[in-house]
């Protein structure tokens, strides 16, 4: 996995500490990607900017590149300058790095770092030296629309609140994109933060394009969807009960109906009739499906429920695709079962998948609706652990091991991988695995073949405690 990740930082006088974390954080990024994640290799660029009163101070550039050494000891020889008004030279710097870079690589990062918005009065309430905007004619849209072009992904690290208008204006042209809290001026804990922020914009990154692709209009039409989101549980007494019926697989009794595709046929689907309440907007949207709150209205009392919906299935047959999903479910469910009743004689925490079902609302014919359903998860933090291309967000050696024994158990023939979810004091509750198969015609897109389970799993992997325990090879 080829990543370009370019700091654009703010480099005037009131920016001092977090160019100084910049410093610091880069080292620590490079090694963790050597240690953690070897199969993502990392170009490094930069551009600072300051303002027009600073003449050929304005902008500091420097090219991609692997050497992080080198690139470390060019920050050193990168100043905090002070200039005559708060607004900044925003767009020239965003312009510089997006149009005088080499960017070449699949995975295209921009982190963009700064405590005050662009000169123009709509994007602040501050003295401004140049209040009609930018006096090259540099403009948002034109700006963010070229960076779209190139299918470069934008990040936001937050100093201060005075960026908020320039962040709402941004959001408006290019949609949803990730912003990070690097609010204050303590250098240890802003190195960390620095840390975490660039690491978890790599990870968001490689996840999105290698899903979705590298293409900008899909990638951004997907955080275009993230601003139509409610985080809020609806008003359930407010919203019409509907009806449906829910399908689901039996759990495979062994490895040969597992590896058998036609145990996976509808025609060997269970049913049953269900009642349920949906929330009218989504509280959540990944790469490849919105998710809603829901109530099953069939329990006493009810149960929350989350309703997850493909963004979009293509020409494909839409039912095929949430079979994809629930087949995917039973398979992990079978092989965590099978990796618990080890773990457990090891004393080793447990992996539960969340049972997953299909549900089909209205008659059947072209206008049929069709989602995913699932018990809703504790209200306990979400975390991603790993992704499907490979990348580890969060280490945990008993997921790990468990990805290990899926590829040992099914003798090659998959790796359950993407693991996310939540982290109990015993066990990990997950949702919405991936699985890398050599048989390309089962799982979906995110199915990689064998190249998936070498590339993203096997060139990755160490082999760490918990392996060793269970005897993995």
């Amino acid at each position: 996995m080829d990543v370009d990740l370019c700091f654009v930082l703010d480099c005037t006088g009131s920016m001092k500490p977090h160019i100084a974390a910049a410093k610091d954080c880069i080292l620590q990024v490079s090694n963790k990607c050597k240690t953690i994640n070897p199969n993502i290799k990392l170009r490094i660029g930069f551009c600072g900017y300051r303002d027009h009163f600073n003449g050929s101070d304005r902008l500091q550039i420097f090219d991609f590149t692997d050497q992080y050494e080198e690139f470390t000891k060019y920050l050193q020889g990168v100043s905090a300058i002070s200039n005559q008004d708060n607004p900044e030279d925003v767009f020239g710097g965003l312009n510089a790095a997006i149009t005088q870079l080499n960017w070449k690589n699949y995975t295209r990062i921009l982190f963009h770092i700064g405590d005050y918005p662009p000169h123009g009065s709509q994007f602040h309430d501050l003295h401004d030296d140049y209040p009609d905007g930018d006096p090259y004619g540099l403009t948002a849209e034109s700006v963010l629309e070229n960076m779209q072009s190139k299918n470069i992904l934008y990040f936001f690290g937050k100093v201060t609140n005075h960026t908020e208008k320039m962040l709402q204006i941004f959001r408006n042209i290019i949609g949803e994109f990730p912003t990070f809290d690097l609010i204050g001026d303590d250098p240890i804990k802003l190195i960390d933060k620095f840390f975490k922020a660039t690491s978890s914009s790599i990870t968001i990154a490689v996840s999105l394009t290698s899903v979705i692709g590298s293409g900008s209009k899909d990638i951004y039409d997907l955080q275009r969807k993230k601003l139509e989101m409610n985080l809020n549980e609806p008003d359930w007494d407010k919203l019409p009960l509907q009806k449906g019926v829910v399908m689901w697989y039996d759990i495979p009794k062994n490895l040969d109906e597992l590896k058998n595709s036609k145990y996976f046929n509808k025609s060997n689907l269970f049913s049953k009739s269900f009642s349920f309440k949906i929330s009218t907007q989504p509280f959540s949207a990944g790469v490849e499906r919105c998710a809603y709150y829901a109530l099953n209205l069939k329990k006493n009392p009810t149960e929350k429920m989350v309703i997850k919906e493909y963004h979009r299935v293509g020409k494909g047959n839409p039912f095929e695709k949430y079979l994809e999903s629930v087949e995917i479910s039973t398979v992990a469910h079978f092989l965590s079962t099978k990796f618990n009743s080890i773990a457990e004689l090891n004393k080793i925490n447990k992996i539960k998948f969340l049972n997953a079902k299909l549900l089909r609302t209205g008659t059947v014919g072209p206008n049929t609706q069709y989602y995913a359903i699932e018990p809703k998860l504790q209200d306990v933090e979400y975390k991603r652990f790993n992704s499907n291309s490979g990348v580890i967000v969060e280490f945990r050696p008993t997921l790990e091991a468990f990805a290990h024994y899926t590829y040992q158990y099914t003798k090659g023939y998959l790796v359950v991988y993407d693991l996310q979810g939540i982290e109990l004091n015993d066990e990990f509750v997950l949702t919405d695995p991936a699985i890398h198969c050599v048989d390309t015609l089962r799982f979906g897109r995110t199915n990689f073949g064998e190249r998936g389970i070498k590339q993203c799993f096997l060139e990755n992997h160490k082999c760490n405690d918990v392996c060793k325990k269970l005897k993995l090879k």
